[in-house]
């Protein structure tokens, strides 16, 4: 029998990747303050920043398998996270015109002692961005809790050129890597 999974994130993206798959879970939002150590590459910290909200959830239930995870954008080596305000997205914005950015998704598993951490990197390249194009989506509301400030589930598809690496990764958790390391610790499920 399976143990319980816990996710423990309140993103509405990555509970619905796991219902697209049939995984049973429940969801115990992490309260965690997520700080970055600053002598961390991008797929450290985006692990180290997975593994604190699973293990904060991880506290409250003894027996359940936990499931952090988190996204981040990089563009030049530099972390981008969700904008503070307009001014700063419209900056985000313009610095992805244009180019090819990584999007980094860590994931941590917790179950008791047991922690097995990864993530998936893809690269999203973005067509040229208009001035106009960049306020209006910023206007949206949007951008403004996305890291790197756009979705490209939503209304921030439309600047995406290419992607190289795992679509639902940029969505926010990779879903088949997931399913797979879930499945080697013994979690299974039907579809």
């Amino acid at each position: 029998m399976n143990p319980s999974l816990i996710l423990a994130s309140g993103s509405p993206r990555r509970k619905e990747l796991l219902e697209q798959v049939n995984v049973p879970f429940t969801v115990h939002v992490s309260k965690v303050e997520e700080v970055i150590d600053p002598s961390h590459t991008p797929s450290e910290a985006v692990m180290s920043l997975a593994l604190q909200k699973a293990k904060d959830v991880a506290e409250s239930y003894s027996d359940a398998l936990v499931l952090g995870a988190d996204t981040v954008v990089v563009q030049h080596n530099s972390i981008l996270g969700k904008p503070k305000d307009e001014q700063q997205a419209k900056e985000m914005l313009r610095m992805l015109s244009g180019q090819t950015h990584q999007v980094l998704t860590g994931v941590a598993l917790v179950q008791n002692e047991q922690i097995i951490t990864f993530y998936e990197q893809t690269d999203v390249t973005f067509y040229p961005l208009k001035e106009e194009e960049i306020a209006r989506y910023v206007q949206s509301g949007e951008p403004m809790d996305k890291a790197g400030s756009y979705g490209i589930q939503g209304l921030g598809a439309i600047f995406v050129k290419e992607i190289k690496g795992d679509y639902f990764s940029v969505v926010g958790l990779p879903l088949s890597r997931t399913v797979r390391e879930l499945e080697k610790i013994g979690f299974h499920y039907t579809m």
